[in-house]
C-alpha cells in the first residue's frame, strides 16, 4: 500500500480513538520505519493528476520485528501503577463530595468511551472489515470499560457510606 491508503484505512477504523495511532502521524512512521530497514518501497504510482504515491512492502526485517513485538504483546501483562488507585489512596485531602464530582466526570468518560468502542463494533462489523477475532479484541475492550464502571458503583457506593 502506498502511505495515503494506509491513512485512509487507519481514519475509517479510527485506529485513533482505540489503537493509540495518530493518522496524521502516518508519514513520519512510514520515513522512520524505512530508515530501520522495516519496510521498503517497491514502486512509484501517479493515477492522471495526483501527487505520484510510493508502494511500500513489509521487509523480512521488518516480519521479524512485528513477529517479536506481537509476541511481547501477547506474552506481557502489565502491571502499571494504578494511578487512579494511588490518587484515591493518598488523595484523602479532598472531600467527600469533591472526590464524587470528579468520580462522576470520571463516570461520563468511561460511559462516552464504552458508546464509542460499541459503535465502532457495530459500523466495522456492518462494513464487512472485522473478522471474528477483530470483534473480539473490541469486545475485550467493552468488558474492561464495563468492569471499570461496576468498580465505580462499588467505590462510589463504599465512599458515601464512609463520614468526613
Amino acid at each position: 500500500m502506498h502511505g495515503h491508503a494506509i491513512r485512509r484505512e487507519a481514519e475509517r477504523m479510527n485506529v485513533g480513538n482505540w489503537g493509540g495511532v495518530s493518522p496524521g502521524a502516518l508519514y513520519r512512521e512510514l520515513r522512520r520505519v524505512e530508515e530501520e530497514g522495516f519496510i521498503e518501497p517497491t514502486r512509484v504510482e501517479q493515477e492522471g493528476l495526483r501527487p505520484t504515491r510510493t508502494i511500500y512492502q513489509i521487509t523480512g526485517a521488518g516480519q521479524t520485528e512485528l513477529e517479536k513485538i506481537l509476541q511481547e504483546c501477547i506474552a506481557e501483562v502489565h502491571g502499571a501503577p494504578d494511578v487512579l488507585g494511588m490518587a484515591l489512596v493518598f488523595g484523602q485531602i479532598l472531600d467527600r463530595d469533591r472526590t464524587l464530582e470528579m468520580l462522576h466526570r470520571r463516570r461520563r468518560e468511561l460511559t462516552a468511551m464504552l458508546s464509542s468502542i460499541s459503535e465502532h463494533i457495530r459500523t466495522l462489523t456492518e462494513m464487512g472489515v472485522l473478522s471474528p477475532i477483530g470483534v473480539t479484541m473490541f469486545r475485550r475492550r467493552e468488558l474492561q470499560l464495563e468492569a471499570e464502571l461496576r468498580w465505580q458503583d462499588e467505590f462510589e457506593d463504599q465512599l458515601g457510606k464512609t463520614a468526613d
